[in-house]
């Protein structure tokens, strides 16, 4: 009875895809490419992949990376057990062009793609779970926190324009997961258009969509500079410190 109950919620549950943007240039790291990193001996990509192929709601992986690591990526799912990933494809010219590359690969059955950073190696299956099962309802939804610190906005010569309240401020994360026709026509028109998105909500936003946000994680961060990897190792061995 159980087993088959279990079934039917997954017959219903709409297929998604994950898009994993892993071809920029690491060039905040002082030239080592940040996703092949040791991160507690594991690295950094393999660890947010390990999060997705956790994550109940997603079917299937697709990566865009530099042309000069679609090998070793491809050896390190094989190595890490990573068997959602389906393909690793050459990325684009800009993040927007690489998660368009990705998406165009996934499988034509996928009504939902979420777009997931590689380098935020510490996202858990329960925050993929939770924003992919929030578009299910919504359409686009993505996980955010408060900001904490004073935003200003600033002229070009660096004097203070104004001071944003902080309390309509929120730090977007990913993944960011979309109706999947959403997000290709969302990024082939920003890319058409020659608008530069600093991620994938706001191409949706600029053709009208709400994006709805979940409550993200503040461990979440993304691996830019080498502090961060410092950071992510410590809060690491508190979690498995604690576990």
């Amino acid at each position: 009875m159980f087993p088959f109950l279990k079934k039917m919620r997954e017959a219903r549950r709409p297929r998604c895809a994950a898009l994993v943007a892993a071809a920029g240039s690491s060039s905040r790291m002082g030239g080592v490419n940040k996703l092949l990193e040791p991160l507690d001996g594991v690295p950094v990509l393999i660890r947010t992949l390990t999060a997705l192929q956790q994550a109940a709601q997603v079917d299937e992986i697709v990566i865009a990376a530099r042309e000069e690591d679609l090998v070793e990526i491809s050896r390190l799912c094989h190595t890490y057990g990573i068997s959602k990933c389906t393909k690793v494809v050459r990325g684009g010219e800009s993040r927007a062009h690489s998660v368009l590359l990705a998406a165009l690969e996934a499988s034509g059955d996928a009504e939902l793609l979420a777009v997931q950073d590689g380098a935020r190696p510490l996202v858990t299956p329960e925050l993929i779970d939770q924003v992919i099962t929030a578009a299910a309802r919504c359409g686009a939804a993505a996980p955010a926190v408060p900001v904490k610190d004073t935003v200003k906005a600033v002229r070009e010569d660096g004097a203070v324009e104004r001071t944003l309240e902080r309390s309509a401020l929120r730090a977007v994360q990913t993944p960011q997961v979309f109706e999947a026709d959403l997000l290709k026509a969302a990024l082939q028109a920003a890319l058409e258009g020659g608008i530069p998105v600093t991620d994938d909500c706001s191409a949706v936003e600029r053709l009208g969509k709400v994006v709805f946000l979940v409550e993200g994680d503040e461990e979440n961060l993304k691996i830019t500079t080498p502090v961060d990897l410092i950071l992510a190792e410590a809060i690491l061995q508190a979690r498995e410190g604690g576990s």
